[in-house]
């Protein structure tokens, strides 16, 4: 947070209603409690608003409070791990929201706190209320225009300068009486997010899973889908139980394929579409388009859901004469000339690649195009990703050379740099491999003919060694992937 010294806490955590838990269920079952009550509380009153009705009280329509309270006595004073254990003694705590989605998220973090301080967790009514627009947005109650204009003076609406990531971003300064945060976000900012999820990709929060794909061509999104369908009509779905796309259009292991009438007329902006599996560790896959304001926008919204990792399979311009149409690119290194993130994340913090995943992306591409040696070192470079906000770079790429010549960049994009960036900033473990499209520097141009037939002999190999190498990092376990070098000096405790 704002600053390297021991800080000064809250005595009390500011919540009512407070009780001790030792056991992570029982925790979880009473943040159930307090929020389906607080929210019923919000909809009567919202119905009885709607029919001109008397409104009912809503006072203690507020989030549940999740909070920890560690003295000197119980610090990890030995090897700290990557997360779950707080940084000073001292009052912590975060509001905490919709429990039928995070549950298991939540019981994850309550148990890791009490193993790690040896103390128990306290659950309570926060001060927070529940806004509005998080409780009802999906209601086909109808209200008059004069009633609209009425809500804000009936209702609590979303408070916009609480809703940021100074916590996050490591800018967050302490509220006097407030504990200090134990999560990256808190409820509110977590219910815009699944909002926002929901309107961008045109699938429920729920089917999101923990490992995620990001393309930015169409033609990955078909391959995708052509495969999650055939899973579907497969005897065992390799694992994968349902298959979900935009519309929340599901096909269920061994059922038929939805019909066209089921599906939305138009896709919504950065489609998603998931292999689902029972324990969450299946893939989604977000088609986010081209240019770096979307990948920013999806991976923002994307981190409430605490995935595991994320990676960037698309396509990229070849910067060097030596690579040939179709060659892949492992990432370690990023020019973040798109700027979607310099006020969140300064462009001089370094954006460092994370070991488990780059050998993953590597060790995936072997296993699929059984390349090995120096016939590996051919035709997949490692190196610096150049990511612009100018899709027409080309048009000045004799004043960019000199920029792509001191940063020994191999290859340029527009999306690269954003979903790692904000990997970095978020905490969410993040990988690039790209495929070489086009090398418009060397004069060989994404044409419409030479593009088609490109797309046919690689679009299909690079989503099967994405799969590849997720299968990788989940059967080498994802505890592995949460390192060290995501987290600050004083880190909030929950991954």
């Amino acid at each position: 947070m704002a600053s390297m010294n021991a800080p000064v806490f809250s005595s009390a955590h500011p919540a009512d209603q407070l009780a001790e838990f030792t056991d992570a269920d029982a925790a979880i079952a009473r943040i159930r409690d307090i929020y389906e009550a607080s929210v019923g509380a919000v909809r009567a009153r919202f119905d009885a608003f709607a029919s001109g009705k008397p409104l009912p009280s809503a006072a203690h329509a507020c989030y549940p409070y999740l909070g920890i309270s560690v003295n000197i006595e119980t610090m990890v004073t030995d090897s700290r791990p990557s997360w779950g254990t707080v940084a000073y003694p001292g009052v912590y705590g975060t509001t905490v929201t919709r429990p039928d989605l995070l549950a298991d998220y939540y019981r994850d973090q309550i148990e890791r706190l009490m193993r790690y301080h040896r103390v128990p967790v306290v659950v309570g009514l926060s001060r927070r209320p529940i806004p509005l627009p998080f409780v009802i947005e999906a209601s086909t109650t109808d209200i008059s225009y004069t009633q609209a204009r009425e809500l804000e003076a009936s209702f609590v609406l979303p408070e916009l300068s609480r809703i940021d990531d100074g916590i996050a971003n490591g800018t967050y300064e302490p509220i006097p009486g407030e504990a200090w945060p134990l999560s990256l976000f808190p409820a509110e900012r977590v219910d815009l997010a699944l909002q926002r999820l929901y309107h961008y990709t045109g699938t429920a929060p729920q089917h999101f899973q923990r490992f995620v794909l990001f393309t930015n061509y169409q033609r990955y999104v078909d391959e995708f889908v052509e495969l999650g369908r055939g899973l579907m009509a497969s005897s065992d779905g390799g694992g994968y139980t349902r298959f979900v796309e935009p519309g929340d259009v599901m096909q269920e292991l061994g059922g038929a394929e939805p019909d066209d009438a089921s599906r939305p007329r138009a896709l919504p902006q950065m489609p998603a579409y998931h292999l689902v599996r029972e324990d969450k560790l299946g893939v989604t896959l977000v088609n986010i388009g081209v240019g770096p304001s979307n990948a920013k926008t999806m991976t923002d919204h994307l981190a409430v859901l605490r995935p595991h990792c994320w990676l960037m399979v698309g396509h990229c311009g070849g910067l060097r004469r030596s690579q040939q149409l179709g060659d892949y690119v492992l990432a370690h290194a990023y020019v973040r000339d798109d700027h979607v993130l310099d006020h969140d994340l300064p462009p001089w913090v370094p954006v460092p690649p994370i070991a488990e995943i780059q050998v993953a992306l590597q060790e995936a591409v072997a296993r699929v195009t059984g390349l090995s040696g120096n016939e590996m070192k051919t035709r997949m470079r490692t190196g610096t990703v150049v990511s612009t906000d100018d899709r027409n770079w080309e048009l000045k790429s004799k004043s960019l050379y000199a920029r792509f010549n001191q940063s020994r960049a191999i290859a340029i994009d527009m999306e690269s740099a954003a979903v790692a960036a904000n990997g970095f900033r978020l905490r969410v473990p993040y990988g690039t491999l790209l495929c070489v499209s086009d090398k418009p520097l060397h004069g060989e141009l994404k044409l419409r003919g030479m593009a088609n037939a490109f797309y046919r002999q690689r679009v299909s190999q690079h989503m099967t060694i994405g799969l590849e190498a997720i299968r990788i990092l989940r059967e080498n376990g994802v505890e592995q992937l949460h390192s060290r070098k995501l987290r600050s000096f004083d880190e909030p405790a929950f991954r």
